[in-house]
């Protein structure tokens, strides 16, 4: 009887310590913030399949699953700030992976930097590792620097005979940044910018703004725009004629998705820039295809692969760091080479931005494709960003 009783004791006393171990575990969520609603709701829908799918992925950490959580931005700025900061003071949120807009990451950016939490993000702005850095801000798309380096530089090399540009561009941080960056290049290479019209981030007709492309008569029309305002710009211009008159250049779309939105007959002979094609002969892209077509039926498209990527390697900082303290988790995630998408990928530590490659893509014909989802061949793809000695990231 005496035996008995001990051995019920000890049988309480390590269940107990199992039990106390668990309890202080600690558990990791990550919150997506995704627009999930909107006029981005379709790249949103993308993305927070993407970031799901890595924490599925993913397993335990740190001593417990690791869960995830989606917030909604609505495509609106204010009311991601807001749902932000509602899941740091209710939740004790700290680490944030998406943002589609520029103005969006850039104010979620400085929240979370300030309860020193980490957020990976794929917006474009120039600012967000520049001007506006910071030490929770990361960025995993290549910049608008690099955007306009991997697409125009080599139009231009390769038809020195378009001379003549066009641009028309969303009148926000993004936009201005791509533009900034093209009249940069057009100066370099002695290209002539006969002509540039602003739209707001509302405008879904472009026929007047096309309407003064034409009487410009470039060689080559540059769109700035992004999204649903990209896809519409473009389909007016091929219904206005303007591919039998001008090179058409889409210098930041969003891949695949965008793609089968506009059909083989929209995208034939246009040029598109990408952040991620999924054809990329990468062991790691050969593993997230495999993977995406396993769980969705589907190829992984470029907010997809954005937002499983950039919260993989967000676990992969904590895992590093043995912790969910963020400045440890951020210091971890510095100057990491990881295999990404796009083949070796570099955080630089100076300003967190992710070094990968950029693509410039080119629409085949529907009688070219070798299958539903081959609508490009790529024509270059590389690696562009501003020296370190030049960076205006001065994060303390």
């Amino acid at each position: 009887m005496q035996a008995s009783k001990w051995k019920k004791l000890l049988t309480v006393a390590v269940l107990s310590a199992a039990t106390t171990a668990v309890c202080s575990a600690e558990e990791v969520t990550v919150y997506g913030v995704k627009s999930l609603s909107g006029s981005f709701a379709s790249y949103g829908k993308y993305a927070d399949m993407g970031s799901k799918l890595a924490v599925e992925d993913y397993g335990n950490l740190l001593g417990s699953p690791v869960r995830y959580q989606a917030i909604d931005t609505e495509g609106n700025a204010g009311k991601a700030v807001r749902k932000v900061q509602e899941a740091i003071s209710q939740q004790g949120a700290r680490f944030f992976n998406g943002a589609t807009l520029s103005s969006t990451a850039l104010a979620i950016g400085k929240e979370v930097n300030k309860v020193g939490g980490v957020f990976m993000t794929p917006a474009g702005a120039d600012e967000l590792t520049g001007s506006d850095c910071n030490m929770a801000t990361f960025r995993w798309s290549v910049p608008t620097y690099g955007a306009i380096h991997e697409t125009v530089e080599p139009m231009i090399k390769a038809h020195p005979e378009w001379k003549r540009w066009y641009t028309i561009t969303p009148q926000y941080v993004f936009g201005e940044a791509l533009l900034s960056n093209a009249k940069a290049v057009f100066e370099a290479e002695g290209i002539e910018h006969v002509g540039n019209s602003y739209h707001s981030l509302q405008e879904q007709e472009f026929s007047g703004y096309l309407t003064n492309a034409m009487a410009a008569k470039p060689d080559v029309l540059l769109l700035l725009n992004f999204g649903s305002q990209s896809s519409n710009a473009l389909r007016q211009a091929v219904n206005f004629g303007l591919k039998n008159q001008m090179k058409i250049l889409v210098a930041w779309s969003s891949g695949l998705d965008q793609l089968q939105e506009l059909g083989a007959d929209v995208a034939e002979g246009v040029y598109f820039g990408a952040q991620y094609w999924h054809t990329v002969d990468t062991p790691m892209n050969k593993a997230l295809v495999k993977r995406v077509r396993e769980a969705y039926d589907m190829n992984p498209n470029y907010p997809m692969a954005a937002d499983y990527i950039g919260t993989t390697v967000i676990l992969d900082a904590i895992a590093k760091a043995g912790t969910t303290e963020g400045a440890a988790v951020a210091k971890a995630l510095e100057a990491t080479s990881y295999q990404g998408p796009t083949g070796d990928e570099v955080v630089r530590a100076a300003d967190h931005q992710v070094l990968k490659n950029y693509y410039l893509l080119k629409g085949k014909a529907a009688s070219e494709m070798q299958d539903d989802d081959d609508y490009v061949e790529i024509v270059s793809s590389g690696k562009s960003f501003p020296d370190e000695s030049s960076l205006e990231c001065t994060r303390s």
